[in-house]
């Protein structure tokens, strides 16, 4: 069975950090493009980060470069988002999704939540003001 399963979500204080974790099993993460996307409460699911298959490139929504990065131990079979500095609007519900072997432009953008095929369930960031 396919899963990805995202972990470390939680209540934290406005300029505190997370580390977000999406653990695959029943596949090998290894030649999979990387993307984490959020949602919060009434609003559209949104690009965050994205990685990708050779872990070579990565790119960030603009609201969150420079806090936010993105990272993979294929070897853990597992990706990370790590976030710093977190605001009160970086509150939502965290997917990572998964997708085999895609290329795309990463210098430009991440691609879209339809290029995943595999998604996790999604873990709750709560920061408080």
């Amino acid at each position: 069975q396919v899963l990805l399963v995202e972990s470390g979500g939680g209540l934290v204080q406005a300029g505190g950090s997370l580390r977000l974790s999406c653990a695959a099993s029943g596949f090998s993460l290894g030649n999979y493009a990387i993307g984490w996307f959020r949602q919060a409460p009434g609003k559209e699911r949104e690009r965050v980060s994205c990685i990708s298959y050779s872990g070579g490139m990565t790119n960030h929504v603009d609201s969150v470069k420079g806090p936010f990065t993105i990272s993979r131990d294929d070897a853990k079979n597992t990706a990370y988002l790590q976030m710093n500095s977190l605001k009160a609007e970086d509150t939502a519900v965290y997917y990572c999704a998964a997708v085999f072997y895609y290329s795309w432009d990463y210098a430009i953008s991440c691609p879209s939540q339809y290029a995943y095929k595999y998604w996790g369930q999604g873990t709750q960031v709560t920061v408080s003001s």
